[in-house]
């Protein structure tokens, strides 16, 4: 992925975790992804994984192309 895909889904699941009123911490139980790696993933720390994105964007009930549009909607 380029820096600025890379970009658009950290704003994407950071996004779509709050409009869900989601904590890192509830994300990461419904997920199976530990808090502190999603925690790396929203500040751009890590990479995500195809694996991890699918697991992601299941958590937070959206369609996964959702998570590398620049439109939320």
């Amino acid at each position: 992925m380029t820096n600025s895909t890379i970009n658009i889904v950290i704003e994407n699941i950071k996004h779509y975790r709050k409009i869900r009123n989601l904590t890192q911490e509830k994300l990461s139980e419904i997920s199976g992804i530990s808090r502190d790696y999603l925690s790396e993933i929203e500040r751009g720390k890590k990479t995500p994984s195809l694996k991890r994105l699918i697991l992601i964007a299941k958590a937070l009930d959206v369609e996964i192309y959702k998570l590398f549009i620049v439109n939320h909607q």
